[in-house]
């Protein structure tokens, strides 16, 4: 089809023929309408031929109109693939993406230094994604950008510093006394020896009721076995999709055509109750923080009740109502359900897992945890458990919630390189310049277990690197993110509720390692496997839905 045809026809039909996909199953409408979505995209991608971006060797097109997509998206580890394509192109290759669109891969210490130092209006994010976030999420900090980004930051940042955390451990600790009670009862009515229960549901109760009392001064009351359509809803969200075909199509889709966030499949289903779980909920959210600001200590302690007393240091303004809300209730999905709910539940969910798959690692914490005697304090977590915290940070590295970012230049740049490489006419640059309008990839989860930073055993669950003095390597030293990790992102777009989620994890540990034992449900060899819900989650082989049995029994010394 000729490039210059009428591109907003060429539009109108695309969405037609999408429309007539999503509706029926036939094969002519599948035809029609991926053809026509790719001849559309051919027209207005094809003036990235004479782009000024370093044109990069990379991957093969595996598909004519996804690109390297589907592999991507449909892989559990697709930071192995990131990593073998860095094996055979360098630290910056191009992939193929969706619509006949390239995207520059960087998969190199300094290069993602740069990039991540720069201000958030230099790199942002790409449109595609900008407009889901803002459906199904809100204007919130995680869509802003430039000067909008800054001045919701500032105004929150508040919100998540040592001492809000400080204040805000006793209603973390009451919600693993909880739990404490809640793993003896099932035990003592199974005869008191043992019982299998699905980690994966406490965890998430545990996230869920520490995400409303911090975050809003409301209790869920999960762990109490209070009937809760909240977490009913948020269950069913985190499952794979009985269409994944389909709902994966749709969501590559919605990058290029924000349109398709519009097309009724199972996961788009999921999102609007969520969304309207959230809306019941919202008024009396919102009526506990004010009662909170205006009770007699007028002493803040929730998320919620910060944030609407929060001011920018420069400007004096007090942060609206709209972007309060935005960062904490509907219409809009809540940020802080995807921030302090999911990512948070995942990372305790595989930290039992791995605890449970090493006894040896768990009863070194066992020793550390009961040598130091009583419940430790927000600082004592901090700093005064050394082998925890290597647990923690191992865990954060092996399995980040978030598997990659992406980002669009929005100016000419020239992004500097360790290590050079060699572009498509073989000429070898330690530079690449980048185009406005170029997308650029990050793989967190390459960055995090590739063994050319972290060394031949990257993708060995070994806490002690972080005890060592060369546990990690120099190339892993100059990750500049939290730790040496991308696990929370980097630059002034890192996620500002790091400390919270470390806090919360090693509360709940401290408490489960020092009161129980756990152990794998059908021994050493029980096999696990990895599925996608919202992220990235762990179950074991066989079970229905997203379930991660694990055998605890009480510790008797």
């Amino acid at each position: 089809m000729a490039v210059d045809m009428d591109p907003i026809s060429m539009l109108v039909r695309s969405c037609a023929a999408f429309y007539r996909l999503v509706r029926c199953a036939s094969l002519i409408d599948v035809a029609t309408g991926l053809a026509t979505i790719w001849a559309f995209c051919t027209a207005i991608w094809a003036t990235q031929k004479n782009s000024r971006t370093t044109k990069l060797r990379g991957p093969k097109r595996t598909n004519l109109l996804f690109g390297v997509s589907t592999e991507l998206f449909g892989s559990p580890d697709s930071g192995a693939i990131f990593e073998a394509w860095a094996k055979e192109y360098g630290v910056a290759y191009e992939i193929p993406m969706m619509c006949g669109k390239q995207r520059i891969v960087l998969c190199d210490p300094k290069a993602l230094a740069y990039l991540f130092s720069r201000d958030t209006w230099s790199y942002a994010g790409i449109p595609g994604v900008k407009a889901s976030i803002a459906r199904r999420v809100g204007k919130g900090l995680i869509w802003a950008e430039g000067e909008s980004h800054r001045r919701q930051r500032r105004s929150i940042a508040p919100s998540f510093n040592s001492t809000a955390i400080r204040k805000l451990s006793p209603a973390i600790h009451k919600v693993v006394d909880r739990l404490k009670a809640a793993l003896e009862e099932s035990i003592d009515a199974n005869g008191g020896e043992s019982v299998v229960l699905d980690v994966e549901k406490w965890v998430n109760y545990v996230s869920l009721d520490s995400f409303g009392i911090a975050g809003f001064s409301y209790d869920f009351d999960s762990l109490a076995g209070k009937p809760n359509s909240m977490i009913s809803v948020l269950d069913d969200f985190a499952a794979p999709s009985p269409h994944p075909l389909l709902d994966n199509a749709v969501f590559l889709l919605s990058i290029v055509f924000p349109i398709a966030m519009y097309v009724p499949t199972w996961r788009n289903k999921m999102l609007d109750k969520l969304r309207g779980r959230m809306s019941e909920i919202c008024d009396k959210l919102v009526d506990n923080a004010i009662k909170e600001k205006e009770g007699a200590s007028n002493e803040q302690t929730s998320t919620i009740g910060l944030l609407l007393n929060a001011e920018d240091e420069d400007s004096g303004k007090r942060i609206v109502r709209e972007e309060v809300l935005a960062q904490t209730a509907p219409p809009q999905i809540s940020t802080l359900i995807f921030a302090s709910y999911e990512t948070t539940a995942i990372a305790m969910t595989w930290a039992l897992l791995e605890l449970a798959r090493y006894p040896d690692i768990q009863n070194k914490l066992r020793k550390e945890l009961l040598s130091f005697g009583g419940e430790p304090s927000y600082d004592e977590l901090t700093t005064g458990l050394p082998y925890l915290d290597a647990i923690v940070q191992e865990t954060l590295r092996l399995h980040p919630a978030v598997q990659d970012l992406v980002r669009e230049a929005n100016e000419d740049d020239v992004i500097p390189l360790s290590e050079p490489v060699r572009t498509k006419s073989g000429e070898v640059v330690d530079s690449i310049a980048i185009e406005r309008g170029t997308e650029i990839g990050i793989s967190i989860s390459c960055m995090n277990r590739s063994e050319a930073i972290w060394g031949p055993d990257a993708k060995v669950f070994r806490p002690e690197r972080w005890l060592e003095a060369d546990g990690i390597t120099k190339k892993a030293q100059e990750v500049k993110g939290y730790r040496h990790l991308l696990t929370f992102g980097d630059g002034p777009r890192s996620c500002i509720g790091k400390m919270f989620a470390v806090a919360e994890i090693k509360t709940m540990l401290t408490m489960v390692v020092k009161n129980f034992v756990l152990e794998m449900k059908d021994g050493p060899d029980t096999k696990f496997e990895i599925i996608r819900g919202i992220a990235l989650r762990p179950k074991i082989a066989g079970e229905d839905g997203i379930k991660m049995p694990l055998r605890v029994r009480p510790y008797k010394g």
